[in-house]
C-alpha cells in the first residue's frame, strides 16, 4: 500500500544528498561557506533517509493499514522538521559568496520552509485517514502519494541553485552534503516491483531512490488484511 509513497519520495530526493565525488578547487570563501551549510545540513539529510528508510518498510504487501499509517505519519513530520531546519541551516550559512548569492538564498530560504509546511500537512492527512477501511485506506493514499510527488519535487527545486557553479563543486567535496545511508536497513522492505506497477496505492519504489529532501518514499499502499 506504501509503495506509491515511496516511489514519489524516491522520484524526488533531496538532490544534495545525491552529491559525491570531487571537482576543481573553489575559492576558499566559497569552499568555507560550503562547509558551514553542509556540517549543519548533514544530520537532517540523515533524517529524511532514515524517514524514507522507514516507509519502505512499510510497502509490504502484508502491511497492515493501522502500521502504514503510524508509520507515514511519524515520517512526514521527520521529513517536515529536516526541511525546516535545513532552511535555517541556509540561513545560518548566510548568502553563499558568488553572484547573486543573496536572492539564492533567499529563494532556497523560502522554498525549504514551503516545503516543511507541505510535509507537515500531508502528515495531516494521512492521520485522517480511517484505517479500519481498507478500501478507503487505500484511496486516501494514493491521492496523498500523488500530492507527495508534487511536494518532493519542491524540496529540490529549492536546492537547485546551490548546486551550480562554484557553490556546487564546493559541495561535492564536503561529506555533510554526500549521499547518505539509512541508519538500519528497511526490513522487509519490497523493492521487487516498479513504480508503475500498483494497483495498491503505491506501486513502489526502490529505496536507492535517494533521500533528499524531496526524494521520499510513497505513502506505503497495499495493506492486505
Amino acid at each position: 500500500m506504501n509503495k506509491k509513497l515511496a516511489a514519489a519520495l524516491s522520484g524526488g530526493a533531496v538532490l544534495m544528498l545525491t552529491l559525491s565525488g570531487c571537482s576543481d578547487d573553489s575559492s576558499k570563501k566559497v569552499d568555507d561557506w560550503a562547509k558551514t551549510f553542509c556540517n549543519t545540513a548533514q544530520p537532517q539529510f540523515k533524517k529524511i533517509t532514515d524517514a524514507n528508510a522507514a516507509i519502505q518498510a512499510q510497502t509490504r504487501d502484508d502491511s497492515k493499514p493501522a502500521d502504514v499509517q503510524k508509520t507515514d505519519s511519524t515520517a512526514f513530520q521527520q521529513i517536515s522538521d529536516a526541511y525546516k531546519a535545513l532552511a535555517g541551516a541556509v540561513d545560518k550559512a548566510g548568502a553563499p559568496p558568488v553572484k547573486d548569492g543573496a536572492t539564492t538564498q533567499q529563494e532556497a530560504v523560502k522554498g525549504l520552509n514551503a516545503s516543511s509546511v507541505a510535509y507537515a500537512n500531508l502528515k495531516k492527512k494521512v492521520d485522517a485517514l480511517d484505517a479500519g477501511d481498507q478500501a478507503a485506506f487505500a484511496k486516501g493514499l494514493e491521492d496523498i502519494a500523488t500530492e507527495l510527488g508534487k511536494t518532493s519535487s519542491t524540496g529540490d527545486a529549492s536546492l537547485k541553485n546551490l548546486e551550480s557553479g562554484d557553490v556546487g563543486k564546493a559541495m561535492q567535496k564536503q561529506p555533510g552534503c554526500q549521499k547518505q545511508t539509512p541508519s538500519s536497513p528497511a526490513p522487509g522492505s519490497d523493492t521487487s516491483a516498479s513504480p508503475s506497477q500498483s494497483a495498491s496505492p503505491s506501486g513502489s519504489a526502490s529505496p536507492s531512490g535517494s533521500a533528499s529532501p524531496s526524494g521520499s518514499a510513497s505513502p506505503s499502499q497495499s495493506a492486505k488484511s
